[in-house]
């Protein structure tokens, strides 16, 4: 059958615009070097009528340099017709990528969005708030534990109204301990005289007195 009707070529891929804007940025760069060219051209013309008198030479140089300056114009235009068809493009790439993006952006949320309500489903709200309560109760245990493990043994019972009472006499009897009034009592108590004592056996006005300066009892005789 092939050799009958032949066999069909492959169809082409459609046109990229990322490859368009490549040839054409490269046509752009093929027109600004001949326009380069062109500007060296005309420089050299330019240059050699300045040194030539008015005249035919002059005039034939000219017009070489009119002929290329017309066409330094024309390479000008068509780059800049292909810049704007590179930026419109460019464009164009611009905004059918963001859709693209944009696409790929939903697609990932409603995939988000159905595998959190497939994994929503197995969440039971209500064994979540039994699980609260079972925490809840558990926790109270354990503080019962504690309190138990941290109650006292052979603790007397007193009555509280005695402790307010024992508690109210003790703020008394510190109270009264910071008394400081002995002290000023203390300094008005007599000094010790700064004089020395007689000896024993002497005299004091004519008397005899003991070591502590006291009158001698006299002796009784038997």
């Amino acid at each position: 059958m092939n050799r009958i009707f032949g066999k069909s070529k492959p169809k082409e891929p459609p046109p990229n615009l990322t490859d368009c804007i490549a040839n054409v940025d490269s046509r752009g760069e093929s027109i600004e070097k001949k326009i380069s060219k062109l500007d060296m051209e005309l420089k050299k013309y330019k240059d050699q009528m300045k040194k030539m008198r008015e005249g035919p030479s002059k005039n034939m140089v000219k017009q070489r340099a009119m002929k290329v300056l017309k066409q330094k114009k024309m390479y000008e235009s068509q780059l800049e017709n292909l810049r704007q068809q590179s930026f419109n493009m460019e464009q164009t790439n611009f905004a059918t990528q963001t859709l693209k993006d944009t696409k790929t952006t939903v697609d990932a949320m409603k995939t988000g969005l159905k595998e959190m309500k497939k994994e929503y489903k197995k969440v039971d709200i209500d064994k979540i708030e039994d699980l609260q309560d079972d925490l809840s109760d558990m926790l109270d245990q354990a503080n019962e534990v504690q309190e138990a493990l941290g109650r006292q043994y052979g603790t007397p019972d007193l009555d509280e109204d005695d402790l307010e009472a024992e508690l109210d006499a003790l703020g008394d009897d510190l109270a009264f301990d910071e008394d400081t009034s002995y002290l000023d009592e203390a300094e008005k108590a007599p000094t010790v005289p700064d004089t020395d004592l007689p000896e024993p056996g002497g005299t004091k006005d004519g008397i005899k007195v003991d070591e502590f300066g006291l009158p001698e009892l006299p002796q009784q005789t038997n």
